[in-house]
């Protein structure tokens, strides 16, 4: 088989030959940039230079060749920058910051590790202020400029291609331009303008979508979309408050996007405890879920492999909060085998670890996870 074929054979919930695995395949699956450099010298790669593909979360552009030695299965495009933004990053004494598309300001201190919102530019709570807010332009054609050329190699060199959303999504976007504070009380007391914002940012990620897949959907097999949910212990929100004001718009969005192309599978990055939401979020339209949070309450790998493996994809689910990180290398080993149990039968798994790889893992982790794919990981 080649990536792609193994890859839809998973997500068609068949065997395979072997278990998936994604590196660097979304922007919820990558290394980051301190992480990378101690991998490439662990395996005595020379680079010159390391990019950085996200750098909000400081992610590493991994090589070409890389992703190669270790036989990953995924490739991934990422949009262009809009015509009238580009990453402009600015230092003072303690920190260095950019206002990012949607006049959000991202903070990263001397120690800091990735960029954090510290700057809310949504002060009022209005629909005024909603209304005269400029919102970057989903339609701008620069952001697809290039891509479907890029799209069609990995394609033709049968590598399954995922495409990245132009944000954090409807529901997990509020947080950042209205502080979270605010925005639970938003939910809470002031719904309509909840409401409204959420919509105005569903209307810019469907005519993203749109866009995209009239452009480059020949090549795209995956739509990764991410609205985190979850909490350590629970929904982030009450289900009920999910159904009524979540749910809706995250079907629209998922249906729409399968009518604009019918073969496309959707997924859906949602950290946390989100148990207690996936038959809602399988309602919707989801065919996977990302990032399997195994740390969190009520997510047993065994347990939703056996309630929800007839319908949905597992994403990830290699422990990131305590083994990977903390753990030792054969702590490492032992998780990856019992996760390949619990959720490689039957397909429906592609292998990552739970989000992004940290800078404090280590080289000796990340390599005994993957030799363990590569011996255990096979059907």
């Amino acid at each position: 088989m080649n990536p792609r074929e193994r890859i839809l054979t998973t997500l068609n919930r068949k065997e395979p030959d072997r278990v998936p695995y994604d590196l660097d395949g979304a922007n919820q699956t990558g290394i980051h940039r301190i992480a990378y450099r101690s991998l490439l010298s662990y395996l005595g790669i020379q680079k010159d230079e390391v990019s950085i593909r996200d750098p909000i979360q400081q992610l590493a552009y991994v090589h070409e060749d890389v992703l190669e030695r270790l036989k990953v299965d995924t490739r991934v495009i990422y949009p262009k920058n809009p015509s009238n933004w580009e990453l402009n990053i600015e230092k003072d004494k303690e920190s260095k910051y950019f206002i990012g598309q949607y006049g959000i300001r991202w903070t990263i201190h001397k120690e800091g590790l990735y960029f954090d919102p510290t700057g809310h530019p949504l002060t009022e709570g209005t629909i005024k202020e909603l209304n005269n807010y400029p919102f970057p332009d989903s339609l701008d054609r620069k952001r697809v400029e290039g891509l479907k050329k890029e799209a069609r190699k990995f394609y033709e060199r049968g590598f399954l291609v995922t495409m990245v959303n132009i944000s954090g999504g409807f529901f997990e976007l509020p947080f950042w331009l209205r502080g979270f504070e605010n925005f639970f009380c938003d939910l809470a007391g002031n719904t309509k303008y909840a409401c409204a914002l959420m919509d105005r940012l569903l209307e810019i990620e469907m005519a993203y979508w749109d866009l995209v897949i009239t452009e480059l959907g020949d090549y795209i097999d995956v739509a990764l979309t991410a609205n985190d949910g979850g909490g350590q212990d629970g929904p982030l929100i009450s289900p009920s408050m999910y159904r009524k004001y979540i749910k809706p718009r995250q079907e629209k969005l998922n249906f729409f996007i399968k009518r604009k192309k019918p073969s496309i599978f959707i997924y859906l990055h949602s950290c946390g405890s989100i148990y207690d939401l996936i038959p809602d979020l399988i309602e919707t339209g989801v065919d996977i879920i990302n990032p399997v949070q195994v740390s969190a309450a009520k997510m047993d790998t065994k347990r939703l492999k056996k309630e929800f493996g007839d319908v949905l994809t597992f994403w990830g689910g290699i422990d990131t909060q305590r083994v990977l990180p903390h753990g030792s290398p054969q702590e490492v080993k032992d998780e990856v085998k019992r996760r390949i149990d619990d959720l490689a039968p039957g397909g429906g798994f592609v292998f990552a670890p739970v989000h992004n790889i940290q800078a404090d893992v280590t080289p000796e982790n990340i390599m005994a996870m993957w030799e363990t794919l590569q011996e255990y990981g096979k059907y």
